[in-house]
């Protein structure tokens, strides 16, 4: 993994706005519509070439490939591994449920995104790895025609997968979990055998409290996620430390977030994961404050920061100024060598919703790289 040693290095979550195009192939292949396979994966290519262009044009160091193939980041595996099927009810995060005008609010102004999230019904196995492979060339053919090398692909933590897949079939979470990490294991490996660094989403983590571990208590929680961490180990314990990033994250969504885990109680969980790199919100204003949960915590010599100095739920454009300011707190607290410059989530976790504009996500990120070369002349 590349460190920041001359200058403040940027990237971001991973997914980016989709064409409408794009869309609306995913969701009529979700939900088992007819699709001209060969238009929509023309079309795919042709986006990851574009996606990829637009990040090196904003100044991005470390891209990736937007998940443009992806439904979501997280139920896009119901085509690559066996086991889930149907759909499952919808399990609405604590805080909403504590504001049911604003959850009401949100759901009909078509916030709310509408896709199958299907359930744990069987025996979990790899299913077709044709569309990893896809990806996979997708992604080196768009870095090969901009010269880009630094890069990464997002896969599904063990975790996450069980967050918004429930389990119907295995006679316990932790059998699930290790079904699930087992199963992944090929797609993590191959993501890496391919030279790109491997991000495992696991916001289960954070939003997971206030959602699947919403009706436990913090000792329950915790042991809880432990678990998962345990699991997300196991899969990829053939992995190299320096190859792997871990996000973590309480929900891409503009909400009261009141009942977010502090960062003090997710922070020791999450350095339990293997990844060398921490991806994690610092924008989002619940969360603004907890870079002092960092300067608290003894943090491992190996580890890089990737705090998110980008907010993904709102429009405003942040002054590079401002991101400067977050940067150099991070970087004063582990050193500047150890601060990689990052947003909160995605801009676009399901595809064809996001709240902020296609445009504005990428005027973002050019603030996140001017935000990047101002915190540079001040430390270097």
């Amino acid at each position: 993994m590349r460190a920041s040693t001359d200058r403040i290095l940027t990237t971001h979550v991973g997914s980016l706005p989709r064409g409408t195009e794009v869309a609306k192939g995913l969701f009529a292949i979700d939900e088992g519509e007819a699709v001209d396979l060969e238009q929509h994966e023309a079309a795919v290519k042709r986006e990851v070439g574009e996606i990829v262009q637009r990040q090196v044009d904003a100044g991005v160091d470390i891209v990736s490939d937007g998940e443009i193939s992806k439904i979501s980041y997280a139920t896009y595996i119901k085509h690559r591994l066996t086991g889930f099927e149907g759909d499952s009810p919808r399990q609405p995060p604590r805080d909403l449920e504590a504001f049911p005008g604003f959850m009401a609010r949100l759901a009909s102004s078509g916030g709310t995104p509408s896709y199958s999230r299907p359930k744990c019904v069987g025996q979990i196995d790899i299913k077709d790895t044709t569309a990893l492979e896809t990806d996979l060339t997708n992604f080196r053919a768009a870095l090969e025609s901009v010269g880009q090398t630094d890069a990464f692909m997002n896969s599904a933590s063990p975790g996450v997968i069980a967050l918004f897949q429930p389990n119907e079939f295995y006679e316990s979470h932790e059998t699930y979990l290790y079904a699930i990490a087992d199963a992944m294991r090929h797609e993590y490996e191959a993501i890496v055998d391919a030279g790109f660094l491997l991000q495992l989403d696991s916001p289960d983590l954070g939003l997971g409290r206030h959602m699947m571990f919403k009706d436990k208590d913090d000792a329950e929680y915790e042991m809880l996620a432990r678990l998962h961490i345990d699991a997300l180990n196991h899969a990829v314990r053939d992995i190299p430390a320096d190859r792997m990033r871990l996000h973590v994250c309480w929900g891409n969504y503009e909400g009261p977030h009141t009942f977010d885990a502090p960062m003090e109680q997710v922070l020791p969980i999450a350095l339990r994961a293997r990844p060398q790199a921490l991806v994690f919100e610092s924008s989002n204003p619940r969360h603004g404050h907890e870079w002092r949960a960092f300067a608290g915590t003894d943090i491992p010599d190996d580890k890089i920061l990737v705090p998110g100095v980008i907010d993904s739920t709102t429009n405003f454009v942040e002054h590079p100024r401002y991101v400067a300011d977050r940067i150099i707190r991070f970087a004063d607290l582990v050193g500047r060598e150890r601060v990689i410059a990052g947003t909160d989530c995605g801009f676009s976790t399901f595809a064809g919703f996001g709240a902020v504009d296609p445009d504005i996500a990428f005027a973002k990120l050019a603030s996140l790289t001017e935000g990047s070369a101002i915190a540079s002349e001040e430390l270097w």
